[in-house]
């Protein structure tokens, strides 16, 4: 038998090691996690606007750089050398440490460092002129999920208006919106069901910052505030939040893993309803769709024959731990963004409404009799009472509700594209 003997090729081993090296090296470069605005922020021209005055911080447990450190410990360590102080803290829905449920109020309360933390989820929404008094700047540093009824946008919005008011300077660190800067979709708003789930008129997922929204905010409402944004540094609109390489700090209790704002605006809207569970209480928040009721291999089946673009669903049965569902088994489909480019979240939401009507009239109209106590909050939330309206009226409501406010979102997508930020630019 002939034996085959491999003679080392010293030039190709040259080049394969060489090429190993290019390689490995482009691979840690784009491992390099993004550097959100709070870097930049110590940095000129950007430290010279903190030059000798008096510093406010609206932020939480989601303010850090890339290596984890908070905002708070570093706007403090910089203090001395940027020549100026910190006199206040200002925490938003869930507090200060994201230790708050949804809804609860917030207490203000004070800092380990004698800081006052003032909190703008109780009696006041908005920094009052007396929280104000001791503050020349207000700097704005809060990881958002990308949806319009996530109270953190409004609170960003108050905060511009009561500053211009008081002649304050407003800063805005930017940082990703998790889902990517490419996504858009659900409908507009109505401004008369203006509230701390959605004021002003976009989309219910945007594709924007929070950076963006501010400039947006103060050119298309008037607000005529003092506003600079210190911009995110390799950060691209086709990124979403696991693509960043950034620690991603649970926003609020029901948001704790970096994917979970690619599904919050899947089914969030859905949960207004009541009629369903929707992980919440399970470990799958935003994640699953199930109810006592529901056969989930025929649901499974009938969602993916809608053929929605990036999102499959599967069967599963569940036990949530805490909430209306406690200890019951839960029977539907578990969501699989596929795709978070392609995908369209509200629309895949509203799909699934759709279906379980058709599905299971009987026990959707049960659950939707039931949420009319909750209708004012559903109609806040998706900001249109027509959604609720189509539900209750129309009998085959999924292709109604696919196709709903798309000619108003074309005319936001140009409207929009004035105020993205061309550092963000793929």
């Amino acid at each position: 038998m002939r034996k085959l003997v491999f003679i080392p090729n010293t030039t190709n081993h040259f080049l394969f090691a060489t090429f190993g090296i290019i390689f490995f090296f482009y691979i840690s470069l784009s491992a390099q996690p993004i550097k959100p605005g709070v870097e930049q922020l110590f940095d000129q021209p950007y430290l010279e606007l903190l030059a000798e005055k008096r510093v406010g911080l609206v932020t939480n447990q989601t303010g850090v750089d890339s290596h984890s450190n908070s905002t708070i410990t570093l706007l403090q360590q910089q203090a001395k050398s940027g020549h100026y102080t910190v006199t206040a803290l200002f925490g938003p829905e869930h507090g200060l440490f994201g230790i708050a449920y949804a809804e609860e109020f917030v207490k203000d309360e004070e800092h380990s460092s004698q800081v006052p933390i003032y909190s703008l989820y109780n009696k006041n929404h908005r920094p009052t002129k007396e929280m104000l008094e001791k503050v020349d700047v207000l700097i704005f540093d809060i990881q958002d999920i990308g949806c319009r009824s996530y109270t953190y946008t409004t609170t960003l919005f108050y905060v511009m208006e009561e500053a211009q008011k008081a002649g304050k300077t407003v800063i805005v660190l930017d940082r990703p919106n998790p889902i990517n800067g490419i996504v858009v979709d659900g409908p507009m708003f109505d401004e008369s069901k203006r509230s701390m789930v959605g004021h002003i008129n976009i989309p219910y997922c945007h594709g924007m910052t929070l950076g963006e929204l501010a400039v947006f905010f103060n050119e298309e409402y008037q607000l005529d505030c003092t506003l600079h944004v210190v911009p995110m540094k390799g950060w691209k609109r086709s990124m979403s939040f696991g693509d960043t390489g950034l620690p991603w700090i649970p926003t609020s209790p029901q948001i704790p893993f970096f994917n979970t704002p690619l599904y919050s605006p899947i089914t969030g809207i859905l949960g207004e309803l009541h009629c369903v569970n929707i992980g919440i209480g399970y470990t799958l928040p935003f994640q699953v769709v199930g109810a006592s009721w529901i056969d989930p291999d025929l649901l499974a089946k009938k969602l993916n024959e809608q053929d929605l673009p990036g999102v499959l669903f599967s069967p599963i049965q569940y036990r949530p731990f805490f909430g209306s569902c406690a200890n019951t088994v839960c029977k539907g489909v578990l969501i699989h963004v596929i795709d978070p480019l392609l995908y369209q979240p509200v629309t895949a939401g509203y799909v699934i409404m759709g279906i379980l009507k058709s599905l299971y009239p009987a026990e959707f109209a049960r659950g939707l009799e039931k949420s009319l106590k909750k209708r004012e909050m559903f109609g806040k939330v998706n900001g249109t009472d027509e959604i609720f309206n189509l539900l209750k009226e129309e009998k085959y409501v999924a292709w109604k509700l696919r196709g709903f406010h798309q000619e108003e979102r074309k005319a936001f997508m140009k409207k929009r594209a004035k105020y993205l930020n061309p550092l963000y630019s793929d």
